[in-house]
Formats: structure tokens, sequence, C-alpha cells
């Protein structure tokens, strides 16, 4: 028999809070971390986009740590898992892992040209760092594939678990905003001059942002309310950025998601979509879901909110469709006003209640990389 899999603790750290909590409030009152910046160490230009205090993240990490060695993004890290594995009450033996997940993780430790910060920049390295905080006994694993990491993150757990070689798996998802990153999607003029819109038609590109996402993966129920019940990753390898047009990947992950969860799409009561508000993920995305008969299931970006978050975002997102789930209340998808897609989909334009026990989140990213991962509500 599978064994079956749950998500017993959940955590996040952005611009709106620093835990799930206050992230939900500030969800429900409509607030939104992007915001327009002037910072020519990261652009010339004022730009849009989401970033965490620099204030903030110190102010915290010195609650419970004295240590200045590790990097912005490393303490953002910690702390975002410490409550976790704190509330967990998890010995961190051989069945316990850790699963790093990022898209350029410490990519700014490559400003200063020293073979230190060369080897600072490594992924392994970031995990290491991130895992020996923590004292775990097993060998980190680093997910890093795009946008889609986050939750590939999820699906990796999952099957790990599956396959009984651990009872128990820590992730953590994070990307920062930088000058790399912004000069990258600057090149490819994929950034909004406004704050982004996802599926709308007035939308001019995708908002940028940085934030940590944590969770526990478990093969024991423990306090859990989620549990993961299919998942699938297709590569359309339609273009190096661009999406297949008919949403190929896509549409062929999330089929055999529902096909491992073993039930029908009209099972589904909500969507937490990718979302970039670029013209060709929207409408590829809309393409998939029609193909699936899922254009009336209530759908939602967060982008509006956070931003693209990278590696963060399939993470984070999960982790606020879980109190979505919850509190069987679907949230506004930000910035959405009048559709822009040439396919019908059900774009949740505000907040409201609604009885939610099966939900599905998607991702896409560069390279083709497509993630869908079903999540069960339990009773």
């Amino acid at each position: 028999m599978i064994k079956e899999v749950y998500i017993n603790e959940t955590n996040c750290i952005t611009p709106l809070g620093f835990d799930v909590e206050s992230n939900i409030e500030a969800i429900l009152r409509g607030d939104s971390g992007i915001q327009l910046h002037q910072d020519i160490s990261l652009m010339p230009n004022p730009f849009y986009a989401s970033i965490i205090s620099d204030e903030k993240i110190k102010s915290a990490f010195e609650k419970i740590s004295t240590e200045t060695k590790y990097s912005r993004l490393e303490k953002m890290m910690i702390l975002a898992l410490e409550p976790i594995i704190k509330n967990s009450k998890i010995e961190l033996n051989s069945k316990a892992a850790f699963i790093l997940s990022t898209t350029k993780g410490n990519v700014t430790a490559l400003q200063d040209h020293s073979e230190e910060s060369f080897n600072n920049a490594h992924l392994d390295v970031l995990a290491k760092n991130v895992a020996h905080f923590f004292g775990f006994k097993t060998q980190p694993i680093v997910v890093s594939n795009a946008c889609v990491s986050g939750i590939l993150a999820v699906s990796i757990a999952k099957r790990m678990i599956q396959s009984e070689l651990y009872d128990n798996i820590f992730i953590i998802a994070g990307d920062e905003v930088s000058e790399f990153v912004l000069s990258g999607f600057n090149a490819f003029q994929a950034m909004s001059d406004l704050p982004c819109k996802p599926y709308s038609k007035n939308r001019t590109g995708v908002s940028l942002g940085e934030a940590v996402a944590a969770v526990l993966i478990s093969a024991e129920a423990g306090n859990a309310k989620i549990k993961v019940i299919g998942d699938s990753s297709i590569n359309d390898a339609n273009h190096i950025s661009g999406p297949s047009r008919t949403g190929e990947g896509l549409f062929r992950s999330i089929q055999n998601a529902l096909k491992e969860a073993q039930i029908d799409s009209n099972k589904l009561d909500y969507i937490s979509a990718h979302g970039t508000a670029t013209p060709f993920n929207d409408e590829m995305e809309a393409i998939a879901f029609n193909r699936l008969g899922l254009q009336n299931v209530p759908i939602n970006s967060l982008k509006g909110f956070y931003g693209h978050t990278l590696g963060a975002s399939g993470l984070l997102e999960t982790v606020i469709a879980i109190e979505s789930t919850n509190q069987n209340m679907l949230f506004e998808s930000k910035g959405f006003d009048e559709i822009g897609v040439s396919e019908p989909i059900h774009v949740i334009e505000r907040n409201e209640a609604a009885t939610i026990n099966y939900f599905l989140k998607t991702a896409s990213g560069f390279g083709g990389c497509n993630t869908a991962v079903i999540f069960e509500k339990i009773m």
C-alpha cells in the first residue's frame, strides 16, 4: 500500500509578514507587497517589486541567533524554518531530510570577486549552511528547476516518503530580488511598469518579488489538515524561455496528477495558478485549463500580492492556498480587471466564502518545465 503524505507545518517570510497569519490578514485587507522602488544598486530606473525590509530581517534574526556569517537569504531561510522545526519536535535523524529549493540562491555573492564569495554562490553551499544551523544529520538536497522549484520540491518529498527513504522532510524555498534577476527579466522586456495584473487585458508584464516559504512533509498525519494526493512534472521542451502555445506540458502534468489522485477534474474546488501576467504564460495556462474542462473552477494568481518570487513562488502560493482551503475562503486575484486571455477562465475577483475540499497548484518555468500537485483537505 502506498504511504499517504501530509503537510503538517507551514510558514513564510514575505514583505506582508513574517508568519502565515500576518500574510493572510494582509491578503484579506487587500494589501500588496509590490511597491515602487528607487534603488540604483539594483536597477538604474525606478521599478515595481515586492522587497523585504533589510532592517526587519536583521531584527528578527537577532532574536534567534547572534551569528553574523549568514547571508541575507540564509537569514530569511533560517527564520522561516526555525519555528517549523521547533513546533514539530521531530528528531533530525537519518529519517529526517532537508530540501532546499531556489533558482538563484546566493547569486549576490558574485558581486564580490573573491574566491570565498564565488564558493558561497554555489547552491550546495547555501543548503549546507542552512542545514548546519539546525543540525540536520542527512545530506541536504537541492531542487533548482526554474520557477517550478518550490512546488517541485513538494513532489520530490512526496515520492521520497512513499519510497520509504524518509519519514519527515523539511522544505525551504526562497529567492531574492537582485540586480541579476532584475536585469535578466528587463532584458526580456517582461517587467511591468505598474504592479502586475495576471490574466488581465491591461497587463503590462511581470512584477518581481522575494520571499521564503517552509513546510514539513510527513508520513504521519499528526495535526495535518492537508494531504498531498497527486503530482506530475512534464517538460514541454518548447523554448528556453517560452512555454508551449498549446499548454501541452501543463496539460499533461495536471492530467497525470488527477490520475494519481484518482479524482475527476470536476472534483477540484480551486486552482492556485502560476499567473505571471506575461502574455505567453497567461494564455498558455488558460488554454491548458480549458483543454481539461477546468474553465469554471475558481482560479487565482497571488503574483499581485507578492510579485513573482521565482523559486519560492510555488511553495509560498501552496502555503497560502492551504490556508485558503482550511478557512474555506477564496482569495482575490489581485490586480485582475478585464479578462485578457483567449479562452474563458473563472478568475476570483474578490474574497468569497466557498467549500474547498480539493485544490490544484500549478507552476511553469523557463526551459519548458511544468508541475502540478493536487491536495485534499483532511476532514
